[in-house]
């Protein structure tokens, strides 16, 4: 689609007739012309965005999608920053290269023979549990001791 030079209007489907950017399209343009409200416009997506990516980086270590958190934090800032878009390029690589690796199918092999034996081991757990102290929680158990 090849954009109009003179007026930065891409050109309509109807020969001869050029379309209108839209309403944020103005609008953002109406911001850039004036630079102390494109200085207000980029410190306001620059606090919102880095706001959100440090709630990403928080929620690594807490509960909560981090990971989701710091793409939509870097989104944000790529909006206006273009530190940013190479960051987020960066994620985005990365994110494809794990998906890849996780789509292997010995990785994918390894990974459920990891999970049926944790989850053969943490059935051992339970069972030996109940076999020792009965169906009594841990909190209610009087003697510590697993022989009588």
């Amino acid at each position: 689609m090849a954009i109009n030079q003179e007026k930065d209007v891409p050109p309509s489907p109807v020969e001869g007739v050029a379309e209108k950017p839209g309403r944020f399209a103005r609008f953002r343009a109406f911001i850039r012309r004036n630079p102390l409200l494109h200085t207000t416009w980029r410190i306001g997506v620059f606090t919102v965005g880095a706001t959100v990516l440090l709630g990403g980086l928080v929620m690594m270590i807490t509960p909560g999608p981090g990971i989701l958190g710091i793409v939509v934090g870097l989104a944000i800032l790529a909006t206006e920053f273009a530190w940013a878009q190479r960051a987020l390029h960066h994620a985005r690589q990365a994110a494809e290269r794990a998906k890849e690796k996780a789509l292997d199918p010995r990785t994918k092999r390894r990974n459920t023979i990891l999970a049926v034996i944790c989850g053969v081991l943490a059935g051992a757990a339970v069972i030996a549990y109940l076999t020792v102290y009965g169906f009594n929680l841990p909190w209610n158990v009087n003697d510590l001791t697993p022989w009588k």
